[in-house]
């Protein structure tokens, strides 16, 4: 666990809207980093809910929407991508001037734009993305140290200074390292990082014969773990973040082809170049990662809420 502490942080009260794996995450790293004040977990009844209040991550567990927001300082709204702007605006307009709302999508543009006009006076949406997750799903699959050594890319728009300062602090209380980035530099980037592998390993997966399933080993299985990930999760994070993604899957296939044409010439040259290539550029994308964290490789989208 890092030295950081969610003790000091300047929230009395915490609402975390959908109770799953990323939301009942948050909760745990707020619990076990001393914060002092309220969690009030939200969502539907069911099973999510259920475990956060039976495991303790949150104080109390609401279905009402309208009573948790004006009840919080602070929320975090850990929807599908698709429901996000909706529920941000249901959600600011039960709350207090004052409140400052953020979430927990790996698409940001289709999320900022439209939530950087048009809330109620004096409540703050300022966008998140914690790069932290796991195919698995489920408040039962959470931990307190999801966040710990990832990054998580904060998107302001147009909000005051103070509030993102505020949000910041947030997440580095949770053991995240904070990068600040433009909504849209952020999707170009995600779809290259994450959301064009997602479309990969989906597809290899795809195209296993059933008479083969029983020869698959560590290297299939490396290969296509995130491929579990849940389907409309992501169909709603690729459509999301369409344009990005297409030119992603693009330059992919062109790098594909590359490998194929090399192998159909007998080029071993070639073939050598491009998988050394590859070998360089995936172990200084390790070395690069903030405490060279490499033993909790995640999905790294939001949660659906439950």
């Amino acid at each position: 666990m890092s030295n950081t502490c969610a003790a000091g942080l300047p929230f009395q009260t915490i609402g975390i809207v959908g109770c799953g794996l990323i939301g009942c995450s948050i909760a745990a790293a707020l619990k076990s980093r001393g914060f002092k004040g309220r969690l009030i977990g939200c969502g539907r009844p069911g099973a999510n809910l259920e475990t956060a209040v039976n495991r303790r991550f949150v104080d109390a567990a609401e279905t009402d929407w309208a009573k948790a927001a004006s009840a919080s300082d602070l929320i975090v709204v850990c929807t599908p991508v698709d429901q996000i702007v909706r529920d941000v605006r249901t959600l600011a307009g039960a709350a207090r001037a004052g409140t400052l709302i953020t979430d927990a999508g790996s698409v940001k543009r289709a999320i900022c734009e439209p939530l950087s006009t048009g809330l109620p006076q004096g409540v703050v949406f300022v966008g998140s993305h914690p790069i932290a997750g796991s195919e698995k799903q489920g408040c039962a699959h959470a931990s307190s140290e999801l966040f710990e050594k990832r990054i998580c890319v904060v998107t302001p728009k147009s909000a005051a200074r103070s509030a993102v300062e505020r949000l910041i602090g947030f997440w580095q209380a949770l053991g995240a390292t904070v990068v600040e980035m433009l909504p849209e530099d952020h999707d170009a980037a995600l779809a290259q990082t994450s959301h064009v592998p997602h479309v990969v390993a989906a597809a290899l997966a795809a195209c296993l014969g059933a008479s083969n399933r029983h020869l698959t080993a560590g290297g299939f299985q490396d290969t296509t773990r995130i491929a579990s990930g849940d389907p409309e999760l992501w169909a709603a994070i690729l459509l999301g973040n369409a344009s990005a993604v297409v030119d992603g899957v693009r330059d992919f296939s062109e790098s594909l082809s590359a490998v194929a044409q090399a192998i159909e010439k007998g080029d071993k040259r070639a073939l050598i170049e491009l998988l050394r290539c590859a070998k360089e550029n995936r172990e200084a994308a390790i070395d690069a990662r903030p405490g060279r964290v490499t033993d909790r490789e995640g999905s790294e989208s939001g949660e659906m809420i439950e």
